[in-house]
């Protein structure tokens, strides 16, 4: 499970504080689909929230840390039905990406009669 210092948990709550609810547990619980749901997000968005339906404050807590234990990441905030859970993106590839140089239009060779007419106005 990933450790956050309270400086870094305070900056991450106040990124969370507009975040709408992106994966939900309902009755079911903490099935493989929802973990595989809360990966998804986590890879593309790093921070989110999760809604709990349910009274059971316990169920909450246990599902928190199974989350963060099964899938490397770290609890942010707990705050009624909602849990926010933050794991930094992974690293795509460290050697830099080459770019495709810029493809260069060819010359049109010197007799080739030009598209434009130049059109002299007289007033």
């Amino acid at each position: 499970m990933l450790q956050l210092s309270s400086v870094e948990r305070r900056e991450l709550r106040a990124r969370a504080h507009n975040l709408n609810p992106v994966v939900s547990i309902a009755e079911n619980g903490l099935t493989e689909a929802v973990l595989k749901e809360i990966e998804v997000n986590l890879n593309a968005h790093e921070l989110i929230k999760i809604r709990v339906y349910g009274d059971s404050r316990e169920n909450r807590v246990a599902y928190l840390e199974q989350i963060c234990s099964k899938l490397g990441a770290a609890d942010v905030q707990h705050i009624g039905k909602l849990l926010v859970i933050y794991r930094p993106a992974p690293l795509e590839n460290t050697a830099p990406a080459t770019s495709p140089s810029p493809k260069t239009r060819p010359r049109r060779p010197a007799s080739a009669p030009s598209k434009t007419t130049k059109r002299s106005f007289q007033g």
